[in-house]
């Protein structure tokens, strides 16, 4: 199975232009073989936290019809995809939500963050379950960037039976993620890793890309590169 790590420059707000750009990405993903895809954190939007509160249009619902592009392409395609947004949860606020939507468009699995950071607490509400689904055989996890820096999370994923670690990300300049969490969460606990990153600004500050893959004994399998929107693709290794 061939997985990839999309990035983009969202425009700040605009969900009808950023769907777009990630429908393309899969499109192009599908073209090189690709069967999963994954996009980085609030994706849909944009990291953008003032932005997300004070507009709750921005929100979006499991079955929102703004997603009905990449729905469609998934479906045109056979090709799945982790796209992350503002997602409407009881209790009044929004999560940081991946949504899995499988190859025929529909809704695989739902993961809502569970460890916010920083301004985060006060806008969003967190997750209380870890993030499961399955695609052709291979039993997948789900994480949001500042969840890989718990390092239980992905020794959960390893004991059950997980072979994937998707997990979107925002990360800025200097971050030392790149080195120190990605790499060591796939080789202490054999999992293939797929880090999605955004391009570009943020509130947190200017985003690299370097969205990559990182194989089961913490070796860069495939990178997206610096500044330019793209695709990191590998293949899944076979473990023995």
């Amino acid at each position: 199975m061939r997985i990839a790590a999309a990035q983009f420059s969202p425009v700040p707000g605009d969900v009808t232009a950023n769907v777009r750009a990630m429908r393309e990405l899969v499109a192009s993903a599908a073209g090189q073989g690709v069967r999963l895809v994954v996009f980085a954190e609030l994706a849909v939007t944009g990291y953008g936290m003032e932005l997300v509160a004070r507009d709750p249009g921005l929100w979006l619902t499991e079955d929102d019809p703004r997603l009905e592009p990449l729905r469609a392409v998934c479906r045109e395609t056979g090709t799945a995809a982790v796209v992350n947004a503002a997602v409407h949860r009881s209790g009044g606020r929004p999560g940081i939500t991946s949504l899995v939507l499988g190859p025929d468009g529909a809704l695989l699995a739902r993961y809502d963050k569970r460890n916010l950071h920083g301004v985060e607490l006060e806008v969003f509400a967190a997750g209380t379950e870890d993030g499961r689904f399955t695609l052709d055989g291979v039993r997948c996890a789900l994480a949001v960037c500042y969840d890989n820096r718990f390092p239980e999370l992905a020794e959960r994923a390893r004991k059950d039976g997980c072979a994937l670690y998707l997990a979107g990300s925002v990360l800025e300049e200097g971050n030392d993620s790149f080195e120190t969490v990605y790499p060591v969460r796939a080789r202490e606990n054999g999992l293939t890793v797929v880090m999605a990153n955004q391009v570009g600004p943020s509130d947190i500050g200017h985003c690299p890309g370097d969205s990559g893959v990182w194989g089961p004994d913490g070796g860069l399998l495939a990178t997206a590169g610096g500044t330019d929107p793209g695709l990191a693709v590998a293949e899944l290794p076979i473990i023995s």
